[in-house]
């Protein structure tokens, strides 16, 4: 971490690992690509399976970190949740979390944002 608080992707997407962890989460995929997006951490919260966002900023700025989840990445994000649901063949509960970094301290976001149809390998 630098002096002035910020952390690099990968630094805080390690930091985010260790941060679900401690709160019980069992971390079954990172950085997961698929042609339709990106997914920082798949994880399980237990029977949940949890798709999480993590996001870092030094300052508050244009609404702190968790603002960069704007719509078009949630969709982006949706997208990628199908292809992994579809590739692995998951059918829990699916939930989406952001870890947002501000001055290099994490926030957990919980059901930080819904989807309105089923996000499911079928849709």
């Amino acid at each position: 971490m630098s002096n002035d608080g910020r952390i690099s992707g990968r630094t805080a997407e390690e930091s985010a690992c260790r941060f679900l962890r401690a709160r019980g989460y069992e971390v079954v995929a990172r950085n997961w690509r698929t042609i339709r997006g990106e997914v920082d951490i798949v994880a399980r919260d237990g029977s949940t399976l949890v798709f999480v966002e993590v996001k870092s900023r030094s300052r508050p700025g244009f609404g702190g970190p968790e603002a960069a989840v704007h719509p078009a990445k949630q969709r982006r994000l949706v997208a990628a949740a199908r292809d992994f649901l579809g590739r692995t063949g998951c059918r829990l509960p699916v939930r989406f979390d952001v870890v947002a970094f501000l001055g290099g301290e994490p926030r957990l976001y919980r059901d930080a944002f819904q989807v309105d149809e089923t996000c499911s390998p079928d849709s």
